[in-house]
């Protein structure tokens, strides 16, 4: 079907966007919004927009200029009647809609497809308000219009054939990535990413980590673009908790209903960046103003210890990549490994670390010789006993970490502090196992530990101030950013990445969307540097289901249960890219 004329009712944010796309792409574009000045500022923006595209050299004054007569606006629904295609972008409420909708039945032609921009609401709902629900389509675009690349394209049980393929080519055309998503709130990206902004948002309300070390975890641990409560504050916290109340409505699922901050602040008129202020406070250029929050059980008067020597208890990868740091950072570094072989080993792992970092001119020889030289290897933990912070890295298991603790606590000097690496156990066991509970705190770091820049620093109800201001002091010592949690099941970082995953691996298994699509959703819809399924195939099947198994034993949640499909792919041996296949089959090198 040729659609070369197409209706925008709605000239808020998004539909100001998606009719500039529309007529970059060359399409005739009729505006119509009820306000005249909504009309007039969409105009007023699109003549900005190209004449900034145009200063960069983008856009030809030729096709500036035919851009902007591309869109003509108007304040009468009766405007759509030689559409093609009408997409409708009012406000998320169903009596607005259902009066666009049933208003465009009586203006457009019978062979017009009318899609609905929501990305709360039925779509379904939406379609049976209408004469011909056969032609009503979801086409959910996302902010901004004109560079978001994804597009929903949602149907419902009514929806023709010929109505999805029209809006699915038109996506095409306009250089967007189409996906198919079926009719539930959220549908493929904002069902994932609410629910785990819900997450965030729960999490700093119970004052487990403040808002600045949640967004500076999912930033750094995760590498996303922004943290949940910037991201919160960007959408709209008022939009987020109408997401969330439609999901909740549809799944009674308990992680779906609004954390209660968020109906706090939308009542307070705290939306966010719209409003000024949010989870943040913005000046007027929409920048953040104001402090930082403090981390709950932030570290008070206690000043940090000097460490001038680091023990490292373990001689793996994380191991030795948690000594590359330390040694990089100036300390001497003290790397014990169960035998005297595997730590040389260890410390050759990290002679060719500093070798690629010389071969890519990231270091001098000398200084990676002055690096390695700082290492010392050791075959037994007695080699540890003047260290000043000593940290294991051994098998995440705990009765072998509380062992370990035990022979620490009687090698060690005494006010040494001592440290677990565990991403997943609970350090107060360990700390349990000592006679110095006071002086041991978790120590989190993220894989590869060289370039990795996050360390959760996690303090149990043990841990003394004296000890937790070591262990920050010593990670910004080597560089690091850390951020203060309480110690509970995933601390920050994985409390929230794994149930996210967890979701993603439900869409699959109730084959509501497949994983390509919803890698790519998340990918070009959230700017997420991976997709979920491309992320569970690294990390590895079995390391997830163990860590989700984790959480849901301690938080007991239904909703945190581990997807069975995933446990079958696991008991199948499925474990990902390690073993050749989990969710994608992978070529053996």
């Amino acid at each position: 079907m040729d659609i070369s004329t197409i209706a925008v009712v709605g000239l808020g944010t998004m539909g100001t966007g998606l009719a500039e796309a529309l007529v970059l792409a060359g399409r005739e574009v009729i505006g119509i919004d009820t306000d005249p000045e909504a009309a007039a500022r969409a105009s007023t923006a699109l003549e900005a927009s190209t004449a900034r595209a145009a200063r960069r050299g983008d856009l030809t004054e030729h096709q500036r200029c035919a851009a902007i007569a591309g869109l003509r606006t108007f304040t009468d629904v009766r405007a759509a009647a030689d559409a093609d295609l009408v997409v409708e972008v009012v406000p998320e409420s169903y009596e607005d809609k259902c009066r666009v909708l049933r208003a465009l039945d009586d203006v457009v032609r019978p062979g017009t497809v009318l899609a609905t921009g929501t990305n709360a609401l039925s779509v379904t709902r939406l379609a049976a308000g209408t004469r011909h629900p056969e032609r009503v389509v979801g086409m959910h675009f996302f902010h901004p219009a004109p560079v978001m690349r994804l597009v929903e394209v949602v149907r419902t049980a009514f929806t023709s054939r010929a109505a999805l393929d029209t809006v699915t080519d038109l996506a095409r055309d306009l250089g967007k990535e189409p996906i198919a998503a079926g009719d539930r709130p959220g549908f493929v990206a904002d069902g994932l990413l609410f629910c785990y902004l819900n997450q965030a948002a729960a999490m700093y309300e119970s004052g487990y980590a403040s808002r600045d070390d949640i967004d500076a975890a999912m930033r750094l641990g995760c590498g996303l673009p922004m943290g949940p409560l910037a991201l919160l504050d960007l959408i709209g916290v008022d939009t987020a908790r109408t997401v969330l109340d439609a999901m909740y409505d549809a799944s009674g699922d308990r992680l779906h209903a609004p954390a209660p901050v968020l109906g706090q602040l939308s009542e307070a008129g705290l939306t966010g960046r719209k409003a000024g202020r949010g989870f943040y406070a913005y000046g007027a250029d929409g920048e953040r103003t104001g402090p930082g929050g403090a981390a709950p059980g932030a570290a008070g008067a206690a000043a940090p210890a000097g460490v001038r020597t680091v023990g490292i208890a373990g001689s793996g990868t994380m191991a030795a990549g948690i000594a590359e740091v330390f040694a990089k950072s100036g300390h001497e570094v003290v790397l014990a490994g169960r035998t005297a072989g595997k730590a040389a080993a260890a410390r050759e792992r990290i002679a060719k670390s500093l070798r690629r970092s010389v071969d890519k001119k990231r270091m001098s020889e000398d200084i990676a010789d002055a690096v390695l030289a700082r290492v010392a290897p050791a075959g037994a933990p007695d080699a540890l006993g003047g260290a000043d912070l000593v940290l294991e890295a051994v098998a995440e298991d705990l009765s072998v970490k509380r062992e370990l603790f035990r022979t620490l606590d009687g090698v060690c000097r005494e006010g040494a502090v001592l440290a677990t690496t565990t991403s997943s156990l609970p350090v107060i066991a360990c700390a349990r196992a000592t006679g110095r509970p006071q002086d041991v705190a978790g120590m989190h770091f993220f894989n590869p530990a060289p370039a990795m820049r996050l360390v959760e620093v996690v303090r149990t109800v043990l841990t003394g101030d004296a000890a937790h201001a070591t262990v920050r002091g010593a990670a910004l010592a080597a560089g690091k950013h850390p951020v203060d949690c309480g110690d509970r099941a995933g601390f920050i970082v994985n409390a929230l990445l794994f149930p996210y995953l967890n979701n993603a691996v439900k869409m699959v298994q109730d084959h509501y969307a497949t994983a390509d699509d919803i890698d790519i959703a998340m990918r070009l819809g959230a700017g997420y540097p991976m997709g979920p399924f491309e992320l569970l195939d690294v990390v590895g099947l079995d390391v997830s289901l163990a860590i989700e198994r984790v959480l849901h034993r301690e938080f007991r949640d239904p909703g945190l249960a581990p997807a069975p499909l995933l446990e079958h792919l696991v008991a199948a041996g499925f474990l990902g890219r390690k073993t050749g296949r989990g969710f994608r089959a992978y070529a053996h090198r």
